[in-house]
């Protein structure tokens, strides 16, 4: 892939059941990514004041927002996750770039922040945070001819 492109291109599925495929999740509308880093800072005497750093952590946080759509796998798997805690709160998340990298979290943990309320005359909501649990697995794309 050259070129811009529209944000659509991104895909982002989740693991629904024992089975090994991911599926879409119908109906989201938008899909903000925070990468969020930690750094260490020391000031050794040789750097005469001077601030060394070096990133020793890494997260994402995913937050997607969009319409419930009842019978859909993908959203009805999100959708089902809103009282969970614990272990019971994570599931597989696939990020599938416009180049075709794919990012994967195998145990993602799952926030699910805004279901079915709103407006009477809204349609419902499903709105949620795909947190990452540890580090995620990254493939880059497969090279253009």
């Amino acid at each position: 892939m050259k070129g811009v492109f529209p944000c659509y291109k991104n895909q982002f599925s989740v693991g629904v059941g024992s089975s090994s495929s991911y599926t879409p999740i119908a109906q989201m509308e938008s899909y903000s990514v925070s990468i969020d880093n930690g750094t260490e800072e020391w000031k050794p005497y040789e750097q005469e004041g001077w601030t060394d750093r070096m990133k020793t952590a890494q997260s994402i946080t995913i937050t997607a927002s969009g319409k419930r759509c009842v019978g859909d796998p993908g959203n009805d798997h999100i959708a089902s996750l809103f009282m969970a805690s614990g272990q019971d709160a994570e599931c597989p998340f696939q990020w599938t770039f416009p180049d075709g990298a794919v990012l994967t979290m195998e145990k993602a943990v799952i926030n699910v922040t805004n279901l079915n309320a709103g407006d009477s005359t809204g349609v419902g909501p499903l709105e949620f945070e795909v947190l990452s649990k540890g580090k995620p697995k990254f493939t880059e794309a497969e090279p253009t001819a």
